[in-house]
């Protein structure tokens, strides 16, 4: 094992109905990851130093509770598997104080200064070893029970500079806060109140990194029902030159309303 980690989300992770949003739950993640590579001698500033990095490629998220402001967090992660000495799975295992929170499974890759995809080196290889951790497996996202041809909701905005991360973009977890403001904003347009919105389970898929000042649009649309009734939204994420930065599917329910409220809004 990596290393097991206590965390304790920050106050402004949480709702108004004090439950921690799922791109929060997807920084622990992160966080996990990062002290991960510190305790095995490779912190921010080494990477900085060999003029690399490992960014996000892929990553999927299944939330098994909600958790609440000042509940210490166990973060447990490894390295499951390494390809071509460029690309890894890295698993995460999110505990609260009443069970499990999360698990997820991140697809990293590592790349130059330039974010072109290269070779680790040796000694960074052999810091991660992978691990055979039993009865885990990665994580996938709910089925699909019923297809859903929905209407498309869009949601279009400038990206801030006070936004930018260490490598001078959109940090991963960002995307699915914007895809939970995309429905958020389409839930108030149908009078449903946005922070009813439960996270499930979500996955993302990164194909190029949102810079500072971009006009960024947001499409989401619901493309059906898991087997218990919760409701599955695509999104797709594009810069004002067309191109597309990333797709992010989101299964949502609501807190204290049947999901099919939410369907029938938004559909």
């Amino acid at each position: 094992m990596d290393g097991v980690f206590t965390l304790v989300l920050p106050r402004n992770a949480f709702t108004p109905r004090e439950r921690a949003r799922a791109g929060d739950v997807w920084r622990a993640c992160q966080d996990a990851a990062v002290f991960a590579s510190m305790r095995a001698g490779w912190p921010p500033s080494r990477y900085v130093t060999q003029k690399t990095s490992f960014i996000v490629r892929a990553m999927a998220v299944v939330h098994e509770r909600e958790t609440s402001y000042g509940d210490q967090l166990q973060a447990r992660t490894w390295v499951s598997r390494v390809r071509r000495e460029m690309f890894s799975t890295r698993e995460v295992r999110i505990a609260g104080p009443e069970g499990a929170v999360a698990r997820a499974t991140q697809e990293w890759v590592h790349v130059a200064a330039d974010l072109t995809p290269t070779r680790a080196g040796a000694e960074l290889l052999a810091a991660f070893p992978v691990l055979d951790v039993p009865d885990e497996s990665s994580v996938t996202l709910p089925d699909v029970a019923t297809k859903i041809d929905g209407r498309t909701h869009t949601l279009t905005f400038r990206c801030w500079h006070t936004w930018m991360d260490p490598l001078a973009h959109i940090n991963h977890p960002v995307y699915v806060d914007w895809s939970d403001e995309s429905v958020s904003c389409a839930m108030k347009n149908a009078h449903l109140p946005p922070v009813e919105l439960v996270p499930v389970a979500e996955s993302a898929v990164f194909k190029s990194g949102v810079v500072a000042d971009q006009e960024v649009t947001v499409s989401s649309s619901v493309t059906g029902l898991t087997a218990s009734g919760d409701v599955v939204f695509a999104h797709r994420i594009v810069d004002d030159a067309g191109t597309l930065c990333a797709q992010v599917t989101t299964v949502r329910r609501l807190a204290t309303q049947p999901a099919v409220i939410l369907l029938d809004a938004l559909r």
